[in-house]
């Protein structure tokens, strides 16, 4: 059974459900049938983005279950994210109706900036522009420009909130100095392998919620990776409390203040990964998946790396290496 699960106010008086359902890779009716079961199952926040291509499908599985009177769309959070080679400030606009239209609905509850840096634009589609020796198109956007042009966004009522995605300290201080609306959520990856506990401290001090991508940091069972997937130790965690690895790896996300985003088109992992609000990790099992922290991550965006607005420069990760 599934325990009570206490929602999180923002700064701006919105809140959310604790854990969301992830939707990266997930297409082709695998989307709308996961979300359909998710929302079936109790969850109340799904995630997507542009970038994606599957917008469509999560709002057509909203669309059926509002229909249905499982749900009001009060009671449902949706996430999208403007994608890069939107960041001109006059396409900002133009891109979140772009979402909308995809999703069918008249707002989406928040608007995340994917990444900081910007690729040139070269029509709404053509989402990884490149040039004739194949090189990724990088344009000098400054994210500020591109988040005055978001804050807008919300008194056109086309989203509730707005906030950011893979931004690290340097740059979410720098935009908590220059905005005029402060970013509701930085959404990062994080889980065992990359802790990010700096990051989510410099989030937490500015009441910024921080959404954690990757939460089982993409297994690969095969190579039996990442380690903390695998190890015995985890498991035995698992069976104190009845519980799967996931479900362990959610719940230490939760407690260390984030909110999962555990991506699942299976409908038993989608359930048992929901069901994680009835037992908590004790001091022992916290300093064991603490001790997993390695740097490693995921999701590198390698093909940006020209750009100064890349958040994971090897300079960057000098000054702030426990941040990420």
């Amino acid at each position: 059974m599934t325990g009570k699960i206490e929602y999180l106010k923002h700064n701006d008086g919105t809140q959310i459900q604790p854990i969301g359902l992830g939707t990266f890779a997930s297409v082709e009716g695998d989307c709308e049938r996961a979300v359909l079961h998710a929302i079936d199952v109790g969850y109340r926040h799904i995630d997507t983005a542009y970038f994606y291509g599957n917008e469509g499908e999560v709002g057509a599985a909203v669309r059926k279950k509002i229909a249905e009177g499982v749900i009001r769309r009060e009671d449902i959070f949706i996430t999208t994210k403007l994608w890069c080679h939107f960041h001109e400030p006059e396409r900002v606009e133009h891109a979140c109706r772009k979402t909308l239209e995809n999703i069918g609905l008249e707002y989406v509850d928040l608007y995340l900036m994917h990444w900081p840096f910007s690729y040139k634009y070269r029509g709404d589609n053509e989402l990884i522009p490149k040039d004739a020796n194949g090189e990724v198109e990088l344009v000098d956007i400054d994210y500020l420009d591109t988040w005055r042009a978001m804050e807008k966004l919300i008194d056109m009522g086309l989203t509730r909130s707005i906030g950011v995605s893979n931004f690290n300290s340097e740059q979410l201080s720098r935009l908590l100095a220059n905005c005029k609306i402060k970013p509701i959520h930085n959404q990062i990856e994080v889980h065992p392998a990359l802790d990010q506990k700096n990051l989510i401290s410099l989030c937490k001090k500015n009441d910024i919620v921080v959404t954690a991508f990757c939460p089982l940091g993409r297994a690969n069972v095969e190579k039996q990776t990442p380690a903390f997937m695998f190890d015995g130790k985890v498991q035995t965690i698992g069976n104190k409390y009845n519980k799967t690895i996931a479900q362990v790896l959610i719940r230490y996300l939760i407690e260390l203040g984030t909110i999962p985003l555990p991506k699942s088109s299976n409908p038993k992992r989608i359930e048992e990964n929901f069901n994680v609000f009835d037992f908590q990790l004790d001091a022992e099992d916290h300093a064991l998946l603490d001790s997993y922290h390695n740097g490693e991550r995921v999701a590198h965006a390698r093909q940006a790396m020209k750009s100064k607005y890349y958040p994971f420069h090897k300079t960057t990760l000098n000054v702030y290496s426990a941040c990420f």
